[in-house]
């Protein structure tokens, strides 16, 4: 199956990104098995998923709320030029509390979401930092009251 960007997958393939976006530590031995395979075939799927740019790699996932970050919100940014999108991205990624950063459609051209430890953390945050940043115009925020779930790309739509 063709998914984008030159990438073809097979049944194999996606069973694999199903088990490793359920449990990115399932060993692979373990996948092999499930997938009916070898375990060196896994490897090489699991490498060549890798190398076409399909799997970006595995992280940590950390609960913010657990170390004392109480506040998720989102800031919808304006800028006045959009020749200063590249510019003010490098300038967001020093905050070091915002943890995304997407271009969007719409009468602001970025949105960010970050965590603070509390609202006065947001707001320092919001006017120490961010509307500090040359070009950025006007901001919105929302602040999140709770996330009620979190998951990865819907590996079943490829099915075919």
């Amino acid at each position: 199956m063709y998914t984008g960007k030159g990438n073809t997958i097979d049944a194999v393939d996606r069973k694999i990104l199903k088990f490793l976006i359920k449990n990115a530590r399932m060993p692979f031995l373990e996948i092999a098995r499930e997938c009916g395979v070898s375990g060196a075939a896994i490897h090489q799927r699991i490498k060549k998923l890798e190398s076409s740019g399909i799997i970006l790699g595995s992280r940590l996932i950390v609960d913010p709320k657990t170390l004392g970050f109480d506040v998720c919100a989102f800031i919808s940014i304006r800028i006045q030029d959009p020749m200063l999108q590249s510019q003010t991205v490098t300038e967001l990624k020093k905050i070091p509390e915002i943890v995304e950063c997407h271009y969007i459609t719409g009468t602001y051209n970025i949105m960010v979401k970050l965590y603070c430890l509390d609202n006065e953390h947001l707001m320092r945050t919001i006017f120490d930092h961010v509307l500090r940043i040359p070009g950025v115009s006007n901001t919105q925020t929302y602040i999140s009251l709770s996330e009620t779930f979190q998951r990865q790309v819907y590996v079943d739509c490829l099915d075919e």
